[in-house]
């Protein structure tokens, strides 16, 4: 999933045009959503891209659930909430999309950011490490009847044993080999994190700011494929 982290449409057409659908998904963040609205998710879903809605929904249960509403209106593939937000909130969300026409995004939670460590979350009032937090979390969200978390690489292996084969891992923090960590805090390599339980890979910076996208792409996309032993 290559995280479109542009600041505007133009250069996110621009840098899509480039891609052809069936080599990765999109993901459209808080900044280019905020930017250019529902019209860009539309037209990158009338391209033939998958969309993944990050806009990590957190609120009372009705706004969440009418939210999700409002992305699986869009045609969107993957849409998120905190799972913070409670059950009854992640409840609210997946029988809001349970009920809409079509096909029903996949809804998935957020456990906690990779950008953060065992030290933020004591700055949160919360004295566990990180890892203990992200299996509360997605056990949570896996009796709320959600279809997976987001969660870091690192805890893939670990929440795979946990939730079965069936839960969906989706993981940000990961950064192919030699590439910058910018300000993710626990990542892993492609090929690793597919190794340790991995389902959808989000990948933004070592794509969209790589001299060369397409070969930066194929590369990750190897990587993957090599994981997986095709």
């Amino acid at each position: 999933i290559v995280a479109l982290d542009f600041p505007d449409g133009a250069r996110a057409r621009d840098f899509v045009a480039g891609l052809q659908p069936g080599s990765c998904r999109l993901k459209v963040g808080k900044e280019l959503f905020t930017r250019e609205g529902p019209a860009l998710v539309r037209w990158l879903t009338e391209q033939g891209f998958e969309v993944f809605l990050d806009l990590k929904f957190h609120d009372i249960p009705n706004t969440v659930a009418r939210a999700c509403e409002a992305a699986a209106a869009l045609g969107v593939w993957m849409v998120n909430v905190h799972a913070s937000g409670g059950s009854k909130m992640m409840v609210a969300a997946r029988e809001a999309l349970d009920q809409v026409g079509g096909r029903r995004p996949l809804l998935i939670a957020v456990t906690v950011l990779t950008s953060m460590g065992s030290e933020d979350l004591r700055e949160l009032g919360l004295e566990v490490e990180a890892q203990e937090q992200v299996s509360r979390l997605a056990a949570l969200a896996k009796t709320s009847g959600l279809d997976g978390v987001v969660c870091s690489p690192r805890e893939a292996g670990v929440l795979r044993a946990q939730m079965g084969p069936n839960f969906r891992l989706v993981t940000p923090g990961v950064r192919p080999k030699g590439a910058s960590r910018d300000d993710q805090a626990r990542v892993l390599t492609p090929g690793d994190a597919v190794r340790s339980g991995s389902d959808y890979l989000v990948i933004g910076r070592p794509i969209t700011q790589a001299a060369d996208p397409v070969a930066a792409l194929a590369a990750v996309n190897a990587d993957i494929e090599a994981a997986i032993g095709r």
